[in-house]
C-alpha cells in the first residue's frame, strides 16, 4: 500500500514510518522542516514538504495514496482545546480527500479521560460530560465512515513509553520530581494508568491501515491499569528521591510541565485491549512501563 502519514518524524510516527517499511508499505510522509525531510529520507519513506496548516498539500497526499495515517498532534498543554480544534479541521480535510474511495483514514486519540472510573473497552464512545475534546474528534471521523471512507480511530494508552520518549508523560513526571525534589501522586494513589510501549503502538496504526473494518475503536494499550502510586515509587526509588502523596488542589503546582492537563495525575482511566487483540490479532510484545522504569534509561538523560 502507498500509505501518507502526518507526524511521522515524531516519537509514535518515527516507530509507525518503520513498522509500515519493514512490512513492504511505500510510505510518504509530511515533512514542515529540514530535519524532518531528512529523518524521512534516512527512513526509507518519500518526503512532501507542508505543516498541518497547508491543507490543499494534505489533500493532495491523501488522494495520492491507499491510505492515510494522522499521528501529527503537538499539544499545548496550556490550550489543549484549541490543539483539538486544529486537529479536527486536518481530519475533516482528509476525510473530505478520501470520501467515497473505501480508502483508509486511521487517526489517534488517546483512553485518557473518555470514562473515568471504569476500565474503558473499544465498544464504549465514552461519557460526554466527562470525557476529554478528543471525544469530538472521534464522533467526527466515525460519521465519516458512512461516506466512503474507511475510517478508524486508534486510541492510546495514557502513557506511551521507550527509549525514544523524551516529551511524554515520564519525562514530565521525571522533571516534576527533580524541580520538586519528591515524586509524587494523588490522594492515595490507587487511580489506573493504562499505558503502551511506543513499539507495540505503532504495530496497532500499521495493522489499522492494512485490514480493520471501517468505523472501527481500537486500543494500543499494553498495560491495562498501573496504579499511578506504583508509578510514582518507581521514579523516586530510581531518582533517590522520596515519594509523597498530595492533595488534588497540588498537582498543578508540582505537574507545572502539564498545564491545564495536570489534574490528569490523579485521574482513574484504565483502559482494555482485549477486543483490539482479537480485531487485528494483535499482542503487545515489548516490556511494560514498569519494566521499562527499571531499565533506567529514563533517569540517564
Amino acid at each position: 500500500m502507498r500509505i501518507f502519514i502526518t507526524g511521522g518524524t515524531g516519537f509514535i510516527g518515527t516507530a509507525v514510518v518503520h513498522d509500515l517499511i519493514a512490512a513492504g508499505h511505500d510510505v510518504a510522509g509530511l515533512a514542515r522542516s529540514d530535519r524532518s525531510a531528512g529523518a524521512l529520507t534516512e527512513a526509507g519513506a518519500k518526503v512532501i514538504r507542508g505543516s498541518l496548516d497547508d491543507l490543499e498539500v494534505l489533500q493532495d497526499a491523501a488522494r495520492a495514496s491507499d491510505g492515510v495515517i494522522h499521528v501529527a498532534f503537538p499539544p499545548d498543554w496550556d490550550d489543549f482545546n484549541a490543539t483539538v480544534a486544529a486537529d479536527r479541521r486536518v481530519i475533516a480535510a482528509l476525510g473530505e480527500a478520501v470520501a467515497g474511495s473505501d480508502r483508509s483514514l486511521v487517526i489517534a486519540s488517546g483512553t485518557a479521560l473518555m470514562r473515568p472510573g471504569q476500565v474503558l473497552d473499544e465498544n464504549d464512545l465514552g461519557d460526554p460530560a466527562s470525557a476529554g475534546p478528543r471525544r469530538e474528534t472521534e464522533q467526527d471521523l466515525l460519521k465519516m465512515s458512512g461516506e466512503g471512507v474507511r475510517g478508524v480511530v486508534v486510541r492510546l494508552g495514557t502513557s506511551v513509553h521507550g527509549q525514544a520518549d523524551r516529551s511524554g508523560f515520564i519525562p514530565g513526571f521525571i522533571a516534576a520530581a527533580r524541580e520538586h525534589h519528591a515524586s509524587a501522586y494523588i490522594g492515595t494513589g490507587d487511580n489506573r494508568w493504562p499505558a503502551v510501549h511506543q513499539l507495540d503502538a505503532a504495530r496497532v496504526f500499521r495493522l489499522a491501515a492494512e485490514s480493520a473494518p471501517a468505523g472501527s475503536i481500537l486500543h494500543a494499550v499494553g498495560d491495562e491499569g498501573i496504579p499511578f502510586r506504583d508509578i510514582a515509587e518507581r521514579i523516586g526509588k530510581h531518582l533517590n528521591l522520596p515519594t509523597i502523596s498530595l492533595e488534588e488542589a497540588d498537582a498543578p503546582r508540582h505537574f507545572s510541565e502539564f498545564g491545564e492537563l495536570a489534574f490528569i495525575t490523579g485521574q482513574d482511566i484504565p483502559a482494555s485491549s482485549a477486543l483490539t487483540q482479537s480485531v487485528i490479532d494483535w499482542q503487545p510484545q515489548h516490556p511494560g512501563l514498569l519494566e521499562d522504569l527499571d531499565q533506567g534509561f529514563y533517569f540517564t538523560r
